[in-house]
């Protein structure tokens, strides 16, 4: 066989050194040594190859607006809210469309291949949701974008929100979102859990709710959302984002709800850049972490995967799109610093990521399997995290994206 494409000298996670044959956008060989020759030939000289990241939570509508029109003082979510609630009354198409594109092709540069989007749907034009279906199509021969219909002012917050989110459906949208914390009342919080539901059966649509993300130990939207995956056995379709006021429960009602969490089998996304930076902004000291229970979820045997929430946007102002600072961060702040725990929090940032996002069969290096993968300036999970690995080449759909040269220091005198 005349392979398209060959990686020569792959070190994969388990640490085997194999080549790997490409044709056709497809993985098919793996093996000690190809003999055959290949149309484009690359020595990885047994760097890191692994699949590619996945951004299982991002705005892309919002992206790389910081400052616009002002920016957040105060540092809180609600500030961020009202903020984009004013830059909002100011989108097009072209304008969400760039920004989401200049974001979607810096992140593809540092290896992530598997997006998850939220586009607020709570203006009645729906111009961030449409610029952000077209963004999908367009992009599609090298990178795939989901997008969640996000009401980001509640379902039944204002008189249209229902009627818009159903429409966003409609209009091509892959996922239900919503954020019962933010509704006027408990009740309506209930009530916007319980149509998601509805909506995404009717559709046949998966579903992530921003959920709980809140430092107040009240909000317990979380179980809502345990009931109703129960009742409704959607279960892996079905993800909860943020939970940041689940750090905040008391430890009984927390164990109590991690059993009812483990009959679900629903997915965590948890966003330690923004939320260590959003959360526990009313606390003196001790002062929180901010993010949900990540080690006990993982612990439980739960899916948990990681995004990065925001770039550069009224909510947080820093952020390059890498997954490495999300992954490393996660190490930090959710204390899982053995060695079988930084794994976890890259195995969170790529194929924990692909089994929210409901792409584990088709995401993976096995012969037969798209060929979408990194190569990384490094040679293990441990060493990808620990110095944030330049990501030298990324392959999409069998072909060479993108290729990164690794920073290189030269000592002039010793």
């Amino acid at each position: 066989m005349r392979y398209d494409l060959i990686l020569r000298q792959c070190r994969l996670l388990n640490n085997e050194i194999v080549d790997i044959g490409i044709h056709n956008g497809l993985i098919v060989a793996i093996s000690p040594e190809i003999q055959e020759l290949g149309q484009l030939e690359l020595n990885i000289h047994t760097q890191l190859v692994s699949p590619p990241f996945v951004e299982s939570h991002i705005h892309l509508d919002s992206a790389l607006t910081a400052g616009e029109p002002r920016w957040n003082q105060s540092g809180t979510l609600f500030e961020g809210i009202e903020i984009w609630r004013e830059r909002k009354q100011n989108l097009s198409l072209e304008d969400v469309k760039k920004r989401a594109k200049e974001t979607l092709k810096l992140q593809a540069s540092q290896g992530v291949l598997f997006v998850r989007t939220h586009a607020d749907v709570s203006e009645s034009t729906l111009t961030a949701l449409q610029a952000l279906l077209e963004v999908r199509e367009e992009v599609k021969d090298w990178i795939t974008v989901q997008v969640v219909a996000f009401p980001q002012d509640g379902i039944y917050g204002s008189p249209k929100n229902a009627e818009l989110i159903e429409e966003a459906l409609k209009l091509g949208a892959d996922v239900v979102g919503g954020i019962p914390h933010y509704e006027l009342t408990r009740e309506d919080g209930v009530r916007s859990v319980e149509r998601i539901f509805e909506l995404a059966q009717q559709y046949d649509r998966l579903i992530d709710i921003h959920c709980d993300e809140i430092d107040d130990e009240q909000s317990r939207f979380l179980e809502v959302v345990a009931a109703e995956a129960i009742r409704s056995g959607l279960g892996a379709k079905v993800t909860a984002s943020h939970t940041t006021a689940f750090g905040s429960y008391n430890n009984a009602y927390a164990n109590k709800l991690m059993g009812f969490l483990q009959r679900t089998e629903i997915n965590f996304i948890a966003n330690p850049l923004i939320n260590i930076t959003l959360q526990g902004r009313t606390d003196t000291y001790p002062k929180r972490r901010g993010v949900t229970r990540v080690k006990e979820l993982w612990q439980a045997g739960l899916n948990v995967s990681l995004g990065h929430d925001c770039v550069q946007d009224p909510w947080y102002s820093l952020g390059m799109g890498n997954m490495l600072d999300v992954a490393h961060m996660a190490v930090h702040v959710c204390q899982m610093t053995g060695m079988a725990e930084i794994d976890a929090c890259y195995d969170m940032v790529t194929v924990n990521g692909a089994k929210t996002l409901n792409l584990a069969e088709n995401y993976g290096i096995a012969v037969g399997k798209p060929a979408n993968l990194i190569v990384l300036n490094a040679d293990s999970r441990y060493d990808a995290i620990r110095q944030r690995a330049t990501v030298s080449y990324v392959i999409s759909q069998g072909k060479l994206l993108a290729y990164t040269e690794a920073p290189k220091t030269e000592w002039k005198r010793v």
